[in-house]
């Protein structure tokens, strides 16, 4: 897919873990690794908004487009 979830890289700006994001969330950590690793088929924009929300960040930080898969 060409679509790359950067939410490790918003984790790491923040400072926080993956758990912590998961609470904040409401999103099992599963999930969240799910999107993580790049496997998630998709992702509900309310999702994304929350995540967006405690990252205090904007969709375009986590989403990434590339042809060439990272």
């Amino acid at each position: 897919m060409a679509i790359i979830i950067n939410i490790d890289v918003m984790l790491a700006k923040r400072k926080m873990s993956l758990s912590e994001l998961s609470e904040k969330v409401g999103i099992t950590i599963s999930n969240l690794s799910i999107l993580k690793t790049g496997k998630a088929k998709a992702i509900r924009i309310e999702t994304l908004n929350s995540i967006c929300r405690v990252l205090e960040c904007q969709p375009g930080d986590i989403l990434e487009y590339s042809e060439i898969k990272k």
